[in-house]
């Protein structure tokens, strides 16, 4: 594939992610159930009133008036790979995409599968990112922008929530995600219908399960619950074309 039949696939694409998450906006759509969180019960260390416990963290009664402190204290893992679900839906259909992910200090790869049986490869430092396809050897790369791995991703990022005003924040506390200690936090609808709610992990600071609703009904869905911290290698941060973007120690 030349490289201008690339960038222009690349572009379409750009351009159809876009459009979901307009739709995602707008209110087109509807609710399914193909992801189904675990039920989240509080984790057996934290006490009913929202204490908890976990190595250095110490936080005392997480209510919304105090969540945003809690997650001020979490820090995400630098090094780890996990696999990403994410289920969005519109009006008259729905679709649910596997991003297999891995990061390193500040570079991160995702490898999604296509509905197309194609497999979309992209490497960003948050500056420049790298996409090609499949077995390719030619690839695209530009300027990041404002496109961060977690767009990439189609997950939302959760420290938001730092910048909400308190009055936001419809309900906070700790749950376990099948045995995942989180910090839960829910917003409130807002003038437009939509909610959010956000898993933390307490362990690795990472989103593991998200939710967001229109009036009441789930319309997006994703879920992580496992992470292998082992370090990457140094093939991961490689283009096609044998160039290494990072050695990894």
């Amino acid at each position: 594939m030349d490289r201008q039949k690339l960038r222009y696939i690349t572009w379409v694409f750009v351009g159809l992610t876009a459009l979901i998450v307009t739709l995602m906006l707008s209110g087109n759509l509807r609710r399914t159930s193909f992801i189904t969180l675990p039920d989240t019960t509080p984790p057996d260390n934290a006490q009913v009133d929202g204490t908890i416990e976990d190595g250095a963290m110490e936080i005392v009664d997480i209510r919304p008036d105090t969540v945003q402190a809690a997650i001020a204290t979490l820090r995400r893992l630098d090094s780890y790979r996990r696999t990403v679900t994410v289920e969005q839906i519109w009006s008259g259909g729905s679709g649910t995409t596997e991003i297999s992910t891995v990061v390193y200090g500040g570079w991160t790869r995702m490898d999604r599968s296509m509905a197309d049986g194609q497999v979309r490869h992209t490497i960003t430092d948050g500056e420049k990112t790298y996409i090609w396809y499949n077995n390719e050897q030619s690839y695209f790369s530009g300027l990041a922008g404002g496109i961060s791995a977690d767009t990439e991703q189609t997950i939302p990022t959760y420290e938001e929530v730092l910048q909400l005003p308190v009055e936001s924040i419809a309900n906070a506390d700790y749950q376990a995600v099948s045995d995942v200690n989180c910090i839960h936090v829910e917003t409130v609808q807002d003038e437009a219908g939509y909610q959010m709610r956000y898993w933390v992990s307490v362990d690795s600071g990472l989103l593991v399960a998200a939710e967001k609703a229109y009036q009441g009904e789930v319309v997006y869905r994703m879920a992580a619950l496992s992470v292998d911290a082992d370090a990457p290698a140094t093939e991961d941060f490689t283009l096609p074309d044998g160039t290494i973007l990072i050695e990894v120690a």
